[in-house]
């Protein structure tokens, strides 16, 4: 690990600079009230300004400002009312019983309206604790309505001094994830690697990549400014956005066949330079991203294009002195490889241009109406809430879940001698997440967190007396739980711990050792409830919902294929229609990535087909980088040889996909089940493969007679990758369909289950 680059990405990070606003729009009500003496006030405004900063998720500006206004008016209202209701436990256990209902069910409106959600359930569990009576529960509500709208004003102040630096540290972060997955390829051409090893972490690094992108799609593509390329920092970032998702996909089109390869190249310092060239290109990409972040100019060197030049001499020496008529296919298939990784080394150079910002960027040919289409449009629609007010919703499980789960924690509290039995509520319902496995994640990260962050805080305490001190240390904590609260929960509960332990003790310094033991046995009791209710209650398993994913995938690669096949066919699509079908292929296939990832974490009997689901995952990832990799010889090629050759080929692999598909919808087995073309399309392979072989056959013989240059050759370079692309893509649609078949014969049939699938 590079600890400097690592340092740097993290200091120019929007979760940094958000945990600083958030921290900023905390501390300050509580210290400027608590100088005159109203620091009871200032805690409770506070408390106001945290909840509306925990709901404030990065997004386009007027989505932010209408969810922070949407919070602040429910926060009001649920303090008021849980403020009421405070005089009865009956009425205050039936608020908290319909609150986690209606609050958790906000979660079909998207992210931003679950954060709104939890942050409400949050003030109204911290509003049980401190009871008021009269007029004090309007005037309480109203000190967190003022805490909510200064911190808006906050927010909303900051953005307008720097209103694109949330959008260049989401773009550079998009920039190291895709150098993330661009190191993991260069995993393959490393000697004896395992092949199950790299493909699972290139389809979770994956799942990382489509979630940046999604970011940076909505900042770029929902605020109008950009869209509308008024500004020339605008301009720059949206072309560096279109310009690395068009480098994502390029990095996806270096598929091979890497047995071949190191069957026929181990014995050379082939693979070797071209795995270490390729981390070269990935390390540089990553300090493109920092780059971007600071947004600062990247500074470019000769490294990367002296070594690329060493490589391809390297290349061209070795193919000299080696070749021979009967390696003449793994020779072409490494040249490709070199043109692919010169294709990429000159993306990075002109992202390194981007970066000066002093550039003029061409338009980036789309409209706002194409990009309008790159979106996904959340509205809040009564017909939503009703179609998920049933048991075959995910989101209607977790919230009938999440009530009862609480209203026993408080049961609890109420019953048991605990001095902080609010900290159960928390933790249920920071804890309790619509999947099981993110449930067992989050109660293990939250116990280890807790118990590691109590011993770090009685540690400060024991030792450090000074009290500007310990508010330093405290405040850093503070710092630290939000810059890690999106990314790493384990070390956000590990500093969130003595955080809120040092401000209790600054608080109420005689109650330290009841306020550390509360916390833990609180916080053991609330996992506790937590666990249970994910098995016990209503429960969703992934097995359940995994077809839904798995079909989603197929339907979108299939769009896909036909987009890039057509252009063979001499049916070519608009750039604007290809560029979409590629956006939902990618997205399906990191969708069901999760749910796969999601699946491994549950418990081993609700784990069906497991192996098969993974192979079926690893075949989609194949697919999609092959379709890539055949989009990549359109431009060039797709004029030059479209043919109605390709025909039976194409009709062939789009009967397989949806033979698949059929297979997965309908528990009937084999019945039902076409040819869909299967005879005619091993034809149309056979055909094509023995006109790359005349050519081959050709080659061999120029060979032969030592003529290294020639017009077969070009042709024969040009002609086997797209014939040996069609012939990957019929061989993994044939597998995956008979996958599907056996996913469906092994596969008791089970309820569909309705789950939000994002499109975007």
């Amino acid at each position: 690990m590079d600890y400097i680059r690592t340092y740097k990405s993290f200091i120019n990070s929007h979760n940094l600079s958000d945990a600083v606003r958030i921290t900023v729009g905390i501390i300050l009500p509580a210290v400027v009230l608590g100088y005159f003496n109203y620091l009871s006030a200032g805690i409770v405004v506070s408390l106001g300004a945290m909840c509306v900063g925990n709901a404030d998720n990065p997004g386009p500006i007027h989505h932010r400002r209408n969810g922070m206004i949407a919070c602040i008016l429910i926060l009001f209202t649920v303090t008021l009312l849980t403020g009421l209701a405070s005089a009865s436990p009956l009425l205050t256990g039936v608020l908290v019983t319909l609150f986690c209902f209606v609050f958790s069910m906000m979660g079909i409106f998207g992210n931003r309206a679950s954060s709104i959600g939890v942050n409400a359930l949050l003030v109204m569990v911290l509003s049980i604790d401190r009871p008021h009576q009269g007029w004090d529960i309007l005037i309480n509500a109203a000190y967190v309505m003022a805490g909510g709208i200064w911190y808006m004003v906050l927010s909303l102040l900051l953005y307008s001094i720097r209103p694109y630096k949330l959008t260049q540290q989401a773009l550079g972060d998009c920039v190291q994830a895709t150098a993330r997955y661009l190191l993991i390829k260069a995993s393959f051409y490393s000697r004896g690697t395992d092949y199950d090893k790299s493909y699972r972490q290139l389809v979770e690094q994956q799942i990382d990549v489509h979630e940046k992108q999604d970011l940076v799609r909505e900042l770029l593509f929902k605020s109008r400014d950009i869209v509308k390329e008024s500004t020339p920092i605008g301009r720059v970032l949206l072309m560096i956005f279109l310009d690395v998702v068009d480098l994502f996909e390029r990095v996806m089109t270096s598929q091979q066949d890497y047995e071949a390869l190191h069957l026929a190249f181990d014995d050379s310092p082939l693979l070797e330079q071209c795995r270490q060239l390729i981390v070269d290109m990935a390390t540089e990409l990553d300090e493109i991203g920092i780059a971007i972040k600071s947004g600062k100019p990247s500074e470019e060197t000769s490294f990367l294009s002296s070594r690329l030049r060493e490589v391809k001499e390297s290349f061209g020496k070795f193919r000299d002195e080696h070749r021979r008529a009967g390696n003449v296919e793994g020779f072409i298939s490494l040249r490709h490889i070199l043109d692919s990784i010169q294709d990429i080394a000159e993306r990075l150079h002109t992202l390194h241009g981007y970066t000066s910002y002093d550039l003029k960027p061409g338009k980036s040919g789309l409209t706002q109406a194409d990009f309008e289409q790159f979106i996904t449009h959340q509205d809040i629609d009564s017909k939503l809430l009703a179609e998920n007010l049933t048991l075959r919703s995910n989101i209607f499980r977790h919230s009938i879940r999440v009530s009862i789960a609480t209203i026993a924690g408080y049961l609890i509290s109420r019953f048991l001698p605990l001095g902080h039995g609010y900290w159960i509520l928390l933790t249920i319902i920071v804890i309790l997440k619509p999947a099981y496995s993110l449930t067992k994640k989050r109660n293990v990260e939250r116990l280890l967190g807790t118990f590691a962050g109590a011993l770090a805080g009685l540690l400060i305490i024991y030792f450090i007396s000074d009290r500007t001190a310990l508010f330093t240390l405290m405040v850093l904590f503070m710092v630290g739980t939000y810059a890690f609260l999106r990314t790493n929960y384990l070390i956000c509960v590990t500093l969130m711990t003595p955080y809120v332990l040092l401000l209790f003790h600054l608080l109420y310094p005689s109650d330290f050792r009841t306020i550390i033991s509360d916390r833990v046995i609180d916080t053991a009791i609330g996992s506790g409830i937590a666990f249970l209710a994910n098995i016990f209650i209503v429960p969703s398993w992934e097995h359940e919902q995994i077809v839904n994913y798995m079909v989603k995938t197929m339907e979108d690669n299939l769009h896909y294929f036909t987009d890039v096949s057509g252009a063979f066919l001499g049916k070519p699509v608009t750039v604007t229609q290809y560029k979409l079908s590629r956006k939902h292929a990618f997205v399906s296939l990191a969708n069901l990535s999760d749910a796969f990832s999601r699946m491994l974490s549950e418990p081993r009997a609700k784990q069906k087909n497991s192996v098969r689901m993974h192979q079926f995952v690893v075949s989609n990832h194949m697919l999609t980088s092959h379709i890539a990799t055949l989009a990549y010889y359109v431009p060039r090629l797709a004029v030059k040889y479209a043919s109605d050759e390709y025909l039976p080929v194409v009709q062939a692999i789009t009967g397989k996909m949806e033979n698949a598909m059929q297979s997965l919808r309908e528990p009937s087995g084999r019945a039902g089940i076409a040819e869909n073309g299967s005879s005619a399309g091993k034809e149309g392979l056979r055909q094509l493969n023995e006109k790359g072989e005349v050519l081959m056959r050709d080659r061999k013989a120029e060979l032969d007679r030592g003529i290294t240059d020639s017009d077969t050759r070009l042709r024969l370079s040009e002609f086997k990758p797209v014939a040996d692309q069609f012939n990957f893509i019929f061989k993994v649609a044939a597998d995956m369909e008979k996958l599907s078949l056996e996913l469906n014969y092994s596969s008791p049939a089970s309820p569909s289950f309705s789950s939000p699938v994002p499109s975007s």
